[in-house]
């Protein structure tokens, strides 16, 4: 991450390479995925980038942005970080997580352990009762 400049603003995350600049709006982001040391994003339209930051730097960004507010993405495992605005449905069975905006006919399916799932929705329906 040496010659990539990561900023933050009030919900968006800034990338500058000396070859690119990317600009994260988090209100847009259906989720986060590790690809190696790099990182996909999956917007609510469907646009996905690749970012030159592992999911672990992403993580710690996404903390500096909403420091001292409701956490609104959720890390699930080694491999993804969801919005967990955009969760509709937690099947643990069938091992899927449906992720949509719920404003456009978008819906991201994504096969996830059952551990983890089981996990995901304790937390999720734990936290939404309180």
């Amino acid at each position: 991450m040496a010659d990539t400049d990561n900023h933050t603003t009030t919900s968006q995350l800034l990338f500058n390479t000396r070859d690119e600049f990317t600009r994260v709006d988090l209100r847009h982001v259906a989720y986060f995925e590790a690809d190696g040391n790099y990182t996909q994003v999956m917007f609510s339209n469907g646009c996905k980038v690749m970012l030159l930051v592992s999911l672990r730097g992403i993580e710690h960004l996404i903390d500096d942005v909403v420091r001292g507010q409701a956490r609104p993405f959720i890390r699930i495992g080694k491999r993804y970080i969801v919005n967990s605005s955009f969760i509709l449905q937690i099947n643990v069975l069938k091992q899927k997580l449906l992720l949509t905006d719920f404003s456009s006919p978008q819906v991201f399916a994504l096969s996830i352990s059952k551990e983890a799932l089981k996990k995901l929705k304790d937390l999720y329906t734990n936290t939404k009762r309180e």
